[in-house]
């Protein structure tokens, strides 16, 4: 019976040592954000627009230049079948497909419909793509459009615009 007893504790011990062991996925995926956070800080060039007096006419409603972030990565196309141009406005980033997909159908459904995803294989992210152009002044007049059409979407207010490496 002492035997029994002492066989049944050491098979409980064991399997409560056993069940406090943290997963490796959960460590993966602190490690993961983690890295993401420092690439993206790595990864963010200022970029300050300039412009040159074009002689001595001053015209009141030409816009003021403001400064604007670039992100520079290295993407593939993983949903949407348009090509990616040199700058692309980024308005949703996910770790998951399913939700970039949810949010491109989103935007096919209002519209916009050169929404593509696109993969970051770096940092495993699944970025979504409003549109993209060749031209820089394009891409940041379209992106503050693009905020303008949903002051309420807090996550729209936060886009960017991605040059493609």
């Amino acid at each position: 019976m002492k035997k029994i007893v002492v066989i049944g504790l050491s098979v409980c011990f064991v399997w409560a040592l056993t069940s406090c062991k943290s997963s490796e996925s959960a460590y993966r995926k602190a490690y993961e954000t983690a890295k993401q956070k420092e690439l993206a800080d790595d990864q963010k060039t200022t970029l300050t627009e300039t412009t040159t007096p074009a002689g001595t006419t001053v015209t009141p409603s030409a816009p003021i230049p403001k400064e604007t972030t670039f992100r520079q990565e290295r993407v593939e196309i993983v949903s949407g079948n348009n090509a990616i141009k040199a700058y692309g406005i980024i308005c949703g980033s996910f770790g998951l497909k399913t939700n970039a997909d949810a949010l491109k159908s989103f935007l096919q459904s209002e519209g916009y419909g050169n929404a593509t995803v696109i993969f970051n294989s770096t940092i495993v992210m699944y970025r979504v793509v409003v549109d993209s152009y060749d031209n820089r002044e394009l891409a940041v007049n379209a992106r503050d459009a693009f905020k303008a059409k949903y002051p309420h979407r807090s996550d729209f207010q936060g886009a960017w615009i991605l040059q493609k490496m």
